[in-house]
């Protein structure tokens, strides 16, 4: 995984790639739809939040519906679909050899997306539960299960099948993500919606599977594109390979165990809560191994994919420690059931996760289409709009959560007049997601354009610069 600055700077577009080519452009440009519609959702929902009457006589955009769709669209749309482009080249990268079976790749995808879509119709009529990130109707759970195996396959073959003994970071981050959401999602399905546990836990296995689905499917694969990425671009060695191990293990055998922060003062035993804050200060660990073996994203010069991976790798550290602080039991009586939790979410999702994913998009579609990305602008106005806006939108929600909070916690002020003091914070938090939708929309249009553009020339990579300085 480790390159010489010589190596870093060359273009290298191989059988791996090119052999995986449509298929991964359909996982990708899935997800960048259904990123689009989850931005456009969201745009919605915060419209309805400080303007109640907004499509208020709509019954499939009322805000119960519409949050939820627009969560389902974006953790099993944009999330699932480009976590698993990105993983499965990854593998097949790191393990010499191009994908195998690639056409279990493109029937899991079709597959996948028709039960997404078959569930989201479900969900606007009000067939849906009421469990976080698992709102989507029972029928087509299992549909999803198996579609997510099928697409799998191809990552577990090129894993098993490496030509090299030895392994690296981005491929244990890369197949631990596709070994443990399969596991993570089938004891969901049966403890919250086909054998629905009772009582206090029901409430427990939701917020395990929230906090397991972020720390033990959606970080990894966001971790494997930065592990791989800050050393291919800069040509930079890993500092510390023997605590990137360490951090790796804390982070899959602590990382579940920190959702009943979330449950701090509720009807549940108070070991549950105490767990939960012991195992946010343990995984700080992890948090700061990231931060140290991967700080040379910040040195990566010109490059707009370290631009994205240094801005995700940012609000993945600052977010864990945000959940450390959040989890203290007189800090979480402020910041519970407001608005704050919404940030540290957005922070986590739109801040980690997607910006590191565009990173690896703009990085891996060149060498998947063999041409370089048609405009330099769009790439740069989609960076710029994608930090503006998920910074606006993180900062204003912890804002309205902070005031939130405070008038909560004094008896003297009525509910009615609470809304009227996070309403500028959301209207601010509006202008956020809106800037964030025009960024997304603008990195969708460059894909569909780059994918639809003719076939390049050799001379497209000579020199390599021309694509792997000035623009990914």
């Amino acid at each position: 995984m480790t390159t010489a600055p010589q190596a870093a700077n060359t273009a290298e577009v191989t059988e791996i790639d090119t052999s995986a080519r449509w298929p991964l452009l359909l996982l990708l440009g899935s997800a960048l739809l259904w990123l689009v519609l989850s931005g456009i959702l969201a745009l919605v929902n915060l419209m309805q939040l400080h303007t109640p009457e907004f499509l208020a006589g709509c019954s499939a955009m009322t805000y119960g519906r519409s949050s939820a769709i627009q969560e389902t669209a974006f953790i099993y749309g944009w999330a699932a679909n480009s976590g698993l482009a990105v993983a499965l080249w990854l593998l097949a990268r790191l393990g010499g050899a191009p994908l195998r079976s690639l056409n279990w790749v493109v029937a899991g995808t079709l597959f996948w997306n028709f039960a997404l879509v078959l569930g989201i119709a479900g969900i606007a009529t009000g067939d849906m539960t009421s469990n976080a990130w698992l709102h989507l109707p029972g029928y087509v759970l299992p549909m999803l299960l198996v579609a997510y195996g099928t697409i799998a396959v191809p990552g577990v073959l090129a894993w098993m099948g490496r030509r090299k003994e030895m392994t690296f970071a981005a491929q244990w981050y890369a197949v631990a993500a596709l070994f443990l959401f399969p596991w993570l999602f089938s004891i969901a399905q049966m403890m919250l919606v086909f054998a629905p546990e009772r009582g206090v836990l029901q409430a427990l296995v939701a917020g395990w599977f929230v906090q397991g689905a972020w720390t033990l499917w959606l970080a990894p694969l966001a971790l494997a594109a930065a592990y791989y990425l800050v050393p291919k671009v800069t040509g930079r060695i890993i500092p510390s390979y023997d605590f990137a191990q360490l951090s790796f293990w804390t982070l899959l055998f602590v990382g579940a165990w920190t959702g009943g922060r979330h449950l701090i003062g509720g009807p549940v035993p108070a070991w549950v809560a105490t767990i939960a804050v012991v195992s946010c200060a343990l995984l700080l660990f992890h948090y700061i191994v990231v931060a140290v073996n991967l700080r040379g994203a910040f040195c990566g010069g010109g490059s707009t994919v370290l631009k994205f991976v240094a801005f995700g790798l940012v609000a993945y550290v600052v977010g864990g420690f945000l959940d450390a602080y959040t989890a203290m039991r007189g800090v979480a009586v402020h910041t519970q059931f407001t608005h704050f939790s919404e940030g540290q979410s957005q922070l986590a999702l739109n801040g980690a996760f997607s910006m590191l994913m565009y990173g690896a998009i703009y990085f891996l579609a060149p060498r998947i289409t063999g041409l370089a990305w048609p405009s330099v602008p769009m790439i740069r106005a989609h960076y710029a709009a994608a930090l503006t806006g998920t910074v606006i939108l993180v900062v204003t929600l912890i804002g309205a959560g902070c005031v939130q909070g405070h008038d909560l916690n004094t008896a003297t002020i009525p509910f009615a007049d609470i809304a009227g003091h996070v309403r500028p914070w959301l209207l601010a938090a509006t202008a956020g997601q809106a800037i964030l939708l025009l960024g997304n929309l603008l990195l969708a249009t460059h894909l569909f354009w780059l994918a639809a553009a003719k076939a390049a020339t050799p001379a497209v990579f000579n020199p390599a610069p021309t694509m792997e300085a000035s623009v990914s």
